[in-house]
């Protein structure tokens, strides 16, 4: 069988949310920030970690190192993500780069400050919008966002300011990681697409893609590790019972009988 169903982690975030949607039943009054899918149990963790997250707050003002800084300091590798945004109050928005370019000294005194805040480039968000986050980036999720996220597996993050909640900064390692600049990617919206190659190797280290897969009967997977990621739909993957809010890990290719059309997105490292 190739297909394992990934274990569902629920993680408790000062930011997070008491009610979660109906796909994550057992947040159940917990302040839950994100939702993480773990395993296979008693095996090395998969290069790649797929999560929700639910905001109602800010999240801290914050950087994630690349893979050679990381592996100086011991990790594994370095962290670069990215995310779909599933639903978005009026007047959401994602913190993404500076609205200048700022030098080190600047932006620690920035963030010891708080003028950080107003440094970084707020942009307004929609479901349907899609971000790549390279290491490196400054960054910070706004309040009232449900997204997904495909990220490198490696728990590292520096946070440069935090609203003043008691939490730990890292400014020595947040300043040297960051580049503090505009970030210039471009938007881009996949609300209405049925398919989309958001990311390739040739721009991230993952690819990502999102795709609607008709009732029925399909194979999905590949060579090597694959993520299924099924954000509308339900069904059997390799005979087993699937429904949105899952994960899946796919080592090879997977029979995946659905009753109602897939929306999905599919992962490889």
């Amino acid at each position: 069988m190739n297909a394992i169903r990934l274990a569902t982690k629920y993680v408790e975030k000062p930011w997070g949310r008491t009610t979660l949607s109906a796909a994550f039943p057992e947040g159940g009054g917990r302040r839950i920030g994100e939702v993480w899918f773990d395993g296979p149990e008693g095996q090395a963790l998969p290069p790649l970690l797929v999560k929700y997250i639910f905001t109602s707050e800010k999240l801290s003002i914050q950087v994630h190192p690349d893979d050679a800084y990381a592996r100086a300091r011991g990790l594994p590798g370095g962290k670069s993500e990215c995310w779909l945004i599933l639903d978005a109050e009026p007047g959401a928005m994602l913190g993404m780069g500076t609205i200048e370019p700022l030098d080190a000294d600047t932006l620690r005194a920035a963030a010891l400050d708080g003028r950080i805040e107003q440094l970084m480039d707020w942009k307004p968000v929609k479901a349907g919008d899609f971000f790549y986050i390279p290491a490196g980036t400054v960054h910070a999720i706004g309040a009232g966002i449900t997204l997904v996220e495909v990220q490198q597996n490696v728990d590292v993050t520096y946070r440069l300011y935090d609203y003043g909640r008691p939490r730990e900064l890292h400014l020595d390692d947040g300043v040297a990681v960051s580049r503090a600049e505009p970030y210039a990617r471009p938007a881009v919206n996949v609300a209405q697409a049925e398919r989309a190659d958001l990311l390739d190797t040739s721009r991230a280290p993952f690819h990502l893609a999102l795709d609607t897969v008709p009732a029925g009967a399909a194979q999905i997977g590949g060579p090597g590790l694959q993520w299924f990621v099924p954000l509308a739909g339900h069904g059997l993957i390799d005979g087993q019972a699937w429904e949105a809010g899952q994960c899946w890990l796919l080592s090879g290719e997977a029979a995946l009988e659905a009753s109602t059309p897939v929306r999905m997105l599919a992962a490889a490292a």
